[in-house]
């Protein structure tokens, strides 16, 4: 196996991660079926009431690899509604659920549990539940791309525990209302409680840290005061010690915090350092960092990395590139690190502007991707940006579309990385006005702050932003696993062009150069004629439009 097909098995082993889809089977059954739609779907025992927010508290134990705790969870009743859902994976267990000082019946149905109150709460009104719950949790088996506790060791042999759930759902380690489109408005508290020598870190700030001496434990209470989508919210246990810093961005100082491993220290100095370049450059494409209130942590994890919201975990080697590798090719994906850079990307897309349903993951991992090509614009040249999206394309497979299955908790294909990416990097040059177009990024940010967002209501935002009808693109890029190809014939003294394997009404104007000469034509799926002065000998088109050319 040669260089190239080597990194590019070795990066769609990768591409589940940050987007894994629920394994499909042609031979599912019903109970499976169900299952899905219950996950999956805004399900009427859902939809009656909104999360306001969570407050869970979890003793970790690492001796028997178990957990047991509590969530309260507060909402606001959108419409009278006695049935309830909630979701929690086996072999984890509820073991009660209690209302005020009543304890509420529920049963289970495989991921999901039914809980029942005595009357219709009414419209308007808010209550909070307390569920209890415990067992020994899934254990990932291949972390990230597996969801589950991360029950590790470090280089030293000590404890180094991490949970993982994208995709898999969140009630893998925990009870909610396991789906994208209802965050808790007002946050999380997180009570991690582990054996005293350990320290636990959750996502926003340290409140604080209670010793027990009798039961030789401490417990760290962390907050989060902004939305979050469930799979964000997380959990490291280790021998950490915490790095702070600053960053003086778009919306003042940012608080910054490095956990790291207490024999990492002098290396996370000296790698870290990537983070305040990354955020000043994120800043000036997308609009300011969306969580002051809650800071920016990066976490020394047992795995390669994720995008929980102010909490970004970290686990490639304290090197540049992914695990001292160039994704691009091009040299281009060593001068930066990888899981700095592209998890970071997601505190924008993804942790502020989140997709409803798992089917528009592309929303994450598309724009997460793209991020990587303009931080290299920001602080190298626009250049080296270009080579390094483009030489990413080796990486398509173009199996199936980048859109998932809506209602059933499937995302599409991994193309949604660096396809994705080349997707918006084509659209750029299709606006062809860098301003507009980083106005349109930085708006989407400001129009869909801290909310989750549906896929036509995305793409309907950035066709008026950027002034031109994308709806054709985005069929095409997204919902088939076609690249258009530009045909053209030389006809005379001129050029005819035209659009073949596209979707119909697929209308684009592109860069040709024609012997050196640039024509920027507007090309439709009926032939357009290019007048020349003489027949040409050269057809190119320009590098930066993910397309194909074909000679007629």
């Amino acid at each position: 196996m040669n260089n190239r097909s080597s990194l590019r098995s070795f990066v769609l082993l990768w591409c589940v991660f940050g987007a894994p889809a629920v394994a499909q089977d042609s031979t599912t059954g019903k109970a499976d079926e169900r299952q899905e739609l219950l996950r999956g779907s805004v399900t009427p025992e859902r939809a009656w009431w909104d999360l306001q927010h969570y407050d869970l508290a979890l003793e970790v134990l690492p001796a028997t690899k178990s957990v047991r705790g509590s969530n309260a969870i507060t909402f606001r009743v959108l419409q009278p509604g006695e049935r309830l859902q909630l979701d929690l994976q086996p072999p984890l267990a509820i073991t009660a659920v209690v209302h005020g000082e009543q304890a509420l019946p529920f049963e289970r149905e495989g991921n999901a549990y039914w809980i029942r109150f005595p009357a219709p709460l009414p419209a308007g009104t808010e209550a909070t539940l307390v569920v209890r719950y415990e067992g020994r949790p899934r254990e990932s088996k291949r972390p990230p791309w597996s969801g589950g506790f991360s029950w590790a060791k470090d280089d030293r042999g000590r404890d180094f525990i991490a949970t993982t759930c994208q995709g898999i759902g969140a009630s893998i380690w925990w009870p909610n209302k396991d789906h994208g489109y209802d965050e808790p408005d007002r946050g999380v508290d997180l009570r991690i409680t582990v054996p005293e020598a350990l320290t636990a870190v959750g996502n926003g700030r340290l409140v604080e840290t209670k010793a027990d001496a009798q039961a030789k434990t401490r417990t760290f209470h962390w907050r989060v005061v902004n939305p979050i989508n469930n799979y964000s919210v997380n959990v490291n246990i280790g021998h950490y010690v915490a790095i702070d810093g600053t960053h003086a961005g778009e919306g003042g100082e940012l608080t910054l915090q490095y956990w790291v491993l207490d024999h990492q220290v002098e290396r996370a100095k000296r790698q870290f350092a990537e983070v305040p370049r990354t955020l000043a450059a994120f800043e000036h494409w997308f609009g300011k960092y969306p969580f002051y209130e809650d800071g920016y942590k990066l976490v020394v994890v047992p795995y390669l990395g994720m995008e929980h919201q102010s909490s970004v975990t970290y686990g490639n080697g304290f090197q540049n590139g992914y695990l001292g590798r160039d994704l691009s090719n091009t040299g281009v994906g060593m001068k930066f690190d990888f899981i700095v850079v592209h998890e970071s990307a997601h505190e924008w897309w993804g942790n502020n502007v989140s997709m409803q349903d798992a089917a528009d993951m592309w929303i994450h991992e598309s724009f997460a991707n793209y991020a990587e090509n303009l931080f290299v614009e920001h602080h190298f040249t626009a250049a080296e940006a270009q080579d390094y999206v483009i030489g990413c394309r080796a990486l398509v497979l173009n199996d199936s579309p980048i859109q998932g299955t809506y209602g059933r908790n499937r995302s599409g294909s991994g193309d949604m990385y660096y396809k994705g990416g080349n997707l918006l990097h084509t659209m750029r040059h299709i606006v062809h006005d860098d301003a507009k177009w980083r106005a349109a990024l930085r708006g989407l940010q400001q129009e869909f702050w801290h909310r989750t967002v549906r896929t036509e209501e995305f793409e309907a935002y950035l066709s008026k932003a950027c002034g031109f009808d994308f709806g054709k693109v985005f069929d095409q890029y997204l919902r088939t696993t076609k690249i258009p190809v530009l045909r053209y014939r030389v006809h005379g003294d001129g050029v005819e062009v035209w659009w073949h394997d596209v979707v119909p009404g697929f209308r684009v104007p592109v860069l040709l150069r024609i012997d050196g000469a640039e024509h920027r034509v507007e090309v439709q799926e009926k032939p357009t004629r290019i007048a020349l002065h003489s027949k040409p000998k050269l057809v190119e088109l320009d590098r930066n439009y993910y397309m194909r050319l074909e000679a007629q």
